[in-house]
């Protein structure tokens, strides 16, 4: 008889392993976040900038958030002298000129014989060793001007904003759209904000409708108006104490800063 073969089976036994969670430690977590709340605090801050609007009667009535991008940006003082250079040098007018020889009234004959007067030799009583002869390389019209792109040009003035803010030289006022268009009414508000000195250098930014703010200063030797849309770096610069209308900053934004 056939013997039957034992067939032995060995169990195998699989272990299942859990999946571990990676827990991330807390202190990473809290770092991370204080470190958002830091950047986005940063950020809100560079955005606005507040700073104290004075009424007509010099007292500070409150506060005015302005753009930190236009008053609380760095100086650049390369691009400021940069721009200063630009604008004065368009401020050239160019129109000196002068007469050649070939343009002065004269006579052109020959004043003399070529030989045999023991003289120089001349051609022309219009030569410039002659009195009332022509000039040699004088000045003629020319252009001065130079160009400075737009960008360069809002980046200068806001570095000339931000330095006056440094220095504590600007003053917002409200309330002078209210005022009577007189002049002693307009130096009178100029002292009680502190700008009485006879050698003041004062530079007013207005906005379109400050008509009657023009009238009444134009005669006060000392102050200067610009609109808040043609504002440059060069009068701000110029100016020991600037003040803006509280109604011309939004002007101001929506020029500069396209809002």
């Amino acid at each position: 008889m056939p013997v039957a073969k034992k067939t032995t089976t060995k169990e195998t036994t699989v272990k299942t392993v859990k999946p571990v969670k990676k827990v991330a430690a807390p202190k990473a977590e809290t770092k991370t976040v204080e470190a958002a709340v830091a950047v986005s605090t940063k950020s809100a801050a560079k955005k606005s900038l507040s700073l104290d609007v004075h009424g007509v009667d010099g007292k500070v009535s409150g506060k005015v958030s302005v753009p930190a991008e236009m008053f609380g940006d760095k100086v650049n003082k390369t691009l400021l002298a940069q721009a200063v250079r630009v604008y004065m040098a368009n401020q050239r007018q160019g129109n000196a000129s002068t007469k050649t020889r070939g343009e002065v009234d004269g006579s052109s004959r020959k004043i003399y014989r070529q030989k045999g007067t023991g003289k120089a030799r001349h051609g022309s009583l219009r030569a410039p060793i002659f009195v009332k002869g022509g000039v040699v390389h004088g000045p003629r019209p020319r252009d001065f001007g130079l160009l400075l792109p737009t960008k360069m040009k809002r980046k200068a003035l806001f570095s000339a904003l931000s330095a006056k803010v440094e220095a504590r030289e600007v003053t917002i006022v409200d309330g002078f759209e209210a005022m009577t268009p007189k002049t002693k009414v307009f130096v009178g508000i100029l002292d009680k904000l502190g700008m009485n000195d006879t050698k003041r250098k004062v530079l007013l930014v207005t906005d379109s409708k400050a008509e009657k703010v023009k009238r009444a200063g134009g005669n006060v030797p000392g102050i200067s108006f610009a609109g808040a849309t043609r504002l440059n770096a060069y009068e701000v610069l110029k100016s020991k104490k600037l003040v803006i209308m509280k109604e011309a900053l939004e002007e101001m934004e929506k020029t500069f800063l396209g809002k």
